[in-house]
């Protein structure tokens, strides 16, 4: 066997390699449970796209401590918020998306607390609409496990 048909053949197994191993990754993912946060990230991209008409592109899900959820969405901004924001015009652009997201805040405090089996007691929404990241906060009942007790409303 010649040297080149050595390479070719070993990158051929690796691409085989790499193959098998995002399906048994696929396999997986359909066959176990979730992660909480990968739920959480997910449903809040679905929302988003279904809301503003595009989903971030990024999203993330993780505690800040034992009862505060952060979630990061970035790169979510239609083409015409994007025009805003080349105009200068982000106080309009974070009003107006503001306004959606806290019309939506039902549906946004449902998917967390779906996903954690705990209530949520507090919701905070933001956006940097210069660099397209926005951020939904969530203060959760804290857990029976914690051994506190939950906030009054």
């Amino acid at each position: 066997m010649t040297r080149y048909e050595t390479e070719t053949r070993r990158e051929e197994q690796i691409e085989e390699s790499v193959a098998e191993s995002q399906g048994n990754a696929a396999m997986a993912m359909t066959t176990t449970d979730r992660s909480p946060m990968l739920e959480i990230s997910n449903a809040m991209v679905r929302l988003y796209k279904e809301a503003f008409g595009r989903g971030p592109t990024k999203a993330r899900a993780q505690f800040a401590g034992h009862d505060t959820l952060v979630v990061i969405l970035e790169s979510s901004l239609t083409v015409a918020e994007r025009n805003l924001v080349a105009m200068g015009e982000h106080q309009r652009l974070r009003e107006a998306r503001l306004f959606f997201q806290y019309a939506l805040e039902d549906q946004f405090r449902g998917i967390v607390e779906q996903a954690l089996g705990r209530r949520t007691i507090a919701f905070i929404s933001g956006i940097d609409a210069a660099r397209d990241v926005a951020m939904e906060i969530f203060t959760l009942e804290p857990s029976e496990s914690d051994g506190s007790t939950p906030s009054e409303p």
